[in-house]
């Protein structure tokens, strides 16, 4: 009977003793592993932030710049305008200079060209008349006497 209460008495200290390693390991490991997680989250955030700041950023520049691009073209119309006051020889060619720099504040479309409304293909020669002999006839090229 010794032989039986031993042979079940090791195996359940051994199991008490491994469930008492397992749960200290249990409590000290986990304090680990999430303060590394933690970390890994933080840096995540800071980066996600960063990338939002960045984006905040380029969109405040672009909206600056297009600002800028849209005054430089208004002051370029300007400057135009006041070149075409001044430099027009008369009074015609000035209103067809201002017409044509305010055309495109109004919003008028200009005509654009056009394709010809004939479709006759091109001729590989020159076109005569009905009295003139062709390059084919006989006396074609030659001299009368």
């Amino acid at each position: 009977m010794e032989q039986t209460l031993t042979a079940w008495l090791l195996p359940a200290i051994t199991l008490v003793a491994g469930i008492a390693i397992g749960f200290l390991i249990a409590r000290l490991a986990p304090n680990a592993a999430p303060g590394r997680t933690q970390r890994q989250l933080d840096e995540i955030q800071e980066r996600f932030d960063t990338y939002q700041n960045e984006v905040v950023t380029h969109f405040n520049t672009t909206a600056n710049l297009v600002k800028k691009l849209s005054q430089t073209q208004l002051d370029v119309q300007q400057h135009l305008s006041d070149g075409a006051n001044r430099l027009a020889l008369d009074e015609l060619t000035r209103q067809r200079l201002l017409a044509t720099l305010h055309a495109d504040d109004s919003g008028e479309k200009r005509e654009r060209l056009k394709a010809p409304t004939h479709h006759e293909m091109p001729k590989d020669y020159a076109p005569k008349s009905a009295d003139v002999p062709g390059m084919l006839d006989e006396s074609y090229g030659l001299k009368h006497k």
